[in-house]
Protein backbone atom coordinates (compact mmCIF):
# COMPACT_ATOMS: atom_id res chain seq x y z
CA UNK A 1 0.00 0.00 0.00
CA UNK A 2 1.09 3.57 -0.67
CA UNK A 3 2.12 5.96 2.07
CA UNK A 4 -1.08 7.71 3.21
CA UNK A 5 0.20 11.12 2.02
CA UNK A 6 0.16 9.78 -1.54
CA UNK A 7 -3.45 8.59 -1.40
CA UNK A 8 -6.08 10.50 -3.39
CA UNK A 9 -8.58 10.05 -0.57
CA UNK A 10 -6.25 11.86 1.85
CA UNK A 11 -5.30 14.58 -0.64
CA UNK A 12 -8.92 15.34 -1.54
CA UNK A 13 -9.98 15.46 2.09
CA UNK A 14 -7.17 17.96 2.76
CA UNK A 15 -8.54 20.16 -0.02
CA UNK A 16 -11.95 19.95 1.60
CA UNK A 17 -10.46 21.26 4.86
CA UNK A 18 -9.16 24.32 3.02
CA UNK A 19 -12.53 24.88 1.38
CA UNK A 20 -14.35 24.68 4.70
CA UNK A 21 -11.91 27.07 6.37
CA UNK A 22 -12.32 29.57 3.55
CA UNK A 23 -16.10 29.45 3.42
CA UNK A 24 -16.53 29.67 7.19
CA UNK A 25 -14.41 32.85 7.28
CA UNK A 26 -17.47 34.54 5.81
CA UNK A 27 -19.87 33.29 8.50
CA UNK A 28 -21.14 35.68 11.19
CA UNK A 29 -18.77 36.15 14.11
CA UNK A 30 -21.37 34.83 16.55
CA UNK A 31 -20.90 31.42 14.91
CA UNK A 32 -17.20 31.29 15.85
CA UNK A 33 -17.79 28.79 18.66
CA UNK A 34 -20.84 27.24 17.02
CA UNK A 35 -21.15 26.19 13.42
CA UNK A 36 -17.71 27.45 12.34
CA UNK A 37 -15.92 25.43 15.01
CA UNK A 38 -18.07 22.36 14.38
CA UNK A 39 -17.60 22.40 10.60
CA UNK A 40 -13.86 22.90 10.85
CA UNK A 41 -13.55 20.13 13.43
CA UNK A 42 -15.45 17.71 11.19
CA UNK A 43 -13.42 18.64 8.13
CA UNK A 44 -10.13 18.18 10.00
CA UNK A 45 -11.34 14.82 11.30
CA UNK A 46 -11.51 13.32 7.81
CA UNK A 47 -7.83 13.39 6.72
CA UNK A 48 -6.74 12.91 10.34
CA UNK A 49 -8.68 9.66 10.70
CA UNK A 50 -7.53 8.44 7.29
CA UNK A 51 -3.94 9.00 8.40
CA UNK A 52 -4.50 7.35 11.77
CA UNK A 53 -6.21 4.40 10.14
CA UNK A 54 -3.28 3.91 7.79
CA UNK A 55 -1.01 3.78 10.82
CA UNK A 56 -2.86 0.84 12.34
CA UNK A 57 -1.57 -2.70 12.14
CA UNK A 58 -4.67 -4.58 11.04
CA UNK A 59 -7.29 -4.06 8.35
CA UNK A 60 -10.17 -4.04 10.89
CA UNK A 61 -8.44 -1.26 12.84
CA UNK A 62 -7.90 0.71 9.64
CA UNK A 63 -11.52 0.22 8.60
CA UNK A 64 -12.72 1.52 11.96
CA UNK A 65 -10.91 4.83 11.43
CA UNK A 66 -12.13 5.05 7.84
CA UNK A 67 -15.68 4.67 9.14
CA UNK A 68 -15.03 7.54 11.54
CA UNK A 69 -13.76 9.65 8.62
CA UNK A 70 -16.89 8.78 6.63
CA UNK A 71 -19.09 9.67 9.61
CA UNK A 72 -17.40 13.06 9.82
CA UNK A 73 -18.22 13.64 6.16
CA UNK A 74 -21.90 12.93 6.83
CA UNK A 75 -21.82 15.26 9.81
CA UNK A 76 -20.15 17.97 7.71
CA UNK A 77 -22.75 17.49 4.99
CA UNK A 78 -25.53 18.12 7.51
CA UNK A 79 -23.77 21.24 8.77
CA UNK A 80 -23.46 22.44 5.19
CA UNK A 81 -27.23 22.07 4.79
CA UNK A 82 -27.70 24.05 7.99
CA UNK A 83 -25.42 26.77 6.62
CA UNK A 84 -27.61 26.98 3.56
CA UNK A 85 -30.79 27.06 5.67
CA UNK A 86 -29.34 29.89 7.77
CA UNK A 87 -28.31 31.71 4.57
CA UNK A 88 -24.63 31.74 5.50
CA UNK A 89 -23.86 30.32 2.06
CA UNK A 90 -25.66 30.56 -1.25
CA UNK A 91 -26.90 27.63 -3.33
CA UNK A 92 -24.04 27.62 -5.88
CA UNK A 93 -21.45 27.56 -3.04
CA UNK A 94 -23.46 24.84 -1.31
CA UNK A 95 -23.59 22.76 -4.48
CA UNK A 96 -19.85 23.08 -5.05
CA UNK A 97 -18.89 22.08 -1.51
CA UNK A 98 -21.50 19.33 -1.38
CA UNK A 99 -20.03 17.85 -4.57
CA UNK A 100 -16.61 17.85 -2.88
CA UNK A 101 -18.09 16.06 0.13
CA UNK A 102 -19.80 13.49 -2.09
CA UNK A 103 -16.52 12.91 -3.92
CA UNK A 104 -14.68 12.38 -0.62
CA UNK A 105 -17.38 9.97 0.57
CA UNK A 106 -16.95 7.91 -2.61
CA UNK A 107 -13.17 7.82 -2.14
CA UNK A 108 -13.49 6.80 1.52
CA UNK A 109 -16.03 4.10 0.61
CA UNK A 110 -13.66 2.79 -2.04
CA UNK A 111 -10.82 2.70 0.47
CA UNK A 112 -13.00 0.84 2.97
CA UNK A 113 -13.88 -1.72 0.30
CA UNK A 114 -10.18 -2.09 -0.51
CA UNK A 115 -9.43 -3.01 3.09
CA UNK A 116 -12.40 -5.38 3.34
CA UNK A 117 -10.89 -7.55 0.60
Amino acid sequence: MKVYTELDVWKESRKLVGTIYNVTKEFPKEETYGLIHQMRRCAISVPSNIAEGCGRRTAPDTIQFLHIARGSLYELETQLYLSLDLKYINKPKFDSINNDIISCKKLVNGFINYFKK
